[in-house]
C-alpha cells in the first residue's frame, strides 16, 4: 500500500491550484475532452480530474505526462527571484473579465454558470458577496485573495456597505 501524501502547505497548495488551473486552461483553449487529453497521457480521466483540481496525491510523473501532452512546461527557479510574498504587486489591478474556471471558490460559489464562463468584475463581486457565509477564507489560494482584494477596492464605495468578503 503506497504512502500518505503529506500535508501540503499553502505555498504548495497555491502551486497545485495555479498548476490545475493551468492545465484545464490549456486544455479548454486547444479544444481537447478530458477523455482524450488522459488518454494521450496515458493516464485515467479521474487522475486528469484530480490534476486539473490542484490535488497532491498526484504523482509528479503523470503531471508532467499532461504537461507534455498539452505543450506545456514546467519552470523552476529559486524563491528568492520572485517578488515578495510569491507574487507580483498590482495595485489597481482589476482584470476586464474574471474567467469563472480559474478561481476555485467563485466556481464552487458561482455553481448556476457553465463552466468556462466569465463574469464582469461586478458579477464575481456580487457572487462573493451574496454568498460569503458559504465561502471558506482560508480556502481561498493567494490568486483569489488578490481577486476578491482587487474588486473591492475597485467597488469601494459600494462594498463599504456590504459586510467583508475575506
Amino acid at each position: 500500500m503506497p504512502a500518505a501524501a503529506p500535508l501540503p502547505t499553502p505555498q504548495t497548495t497555491d502551486a497545485l491550484t495555479a498548476l490545475g488551473v493551468a492545465v484545464r486552461r490549456r486544455r479548454k483553449a486547444l479544444g481537447i475532452s478530458a477523455v482524450a487529453a488522459a488518454e494521450a497521457a496515458g493516464i485515467s480521466r479521474p487522475t486528469l480530474h484530480r490534476i486539473e483540481q490542484g490535488e497532491a496525491s498526484v504523482t509528479l510523473g503523470a503531471c508532467l505526462q499532461v504537461l507534455t501532452v498539452l505543450g506545456l512546461e514546467v519552470a523552476v527557479a529559486p524563491r528568492e527571484a520572485r517578488p515578495q510574498g510569491g507574487r507580483p504587486e498590482r495595485p489597481g489591478w482589476l482584470p476586464a473579465r474574471v474567467h469563472v474556471d480559474d478561481y476555485p471558490r467563485l466556481r464552487e460559489l458561482a455553481w448556476q454558470v457553465h463552466a468556462g464562463a466569465e463574469l464582469t468584475p461586478r458579477e464575481a463581486l456580487d457572487i462573493y458577496e451574496r454568498n460569503a457565509r458559504h465561502l471558506d477564507a482560508a480556502a481561498l489560494t493567494a490568486e483569489e485573495r488578490d481577486l476578491v482584494e482587487a474588486l473591492r477596492l475597485a467597488f469601494s464605495t459600494e462594498a463599504s456597505r456590504s459586510p467583508p468578503v475575506v
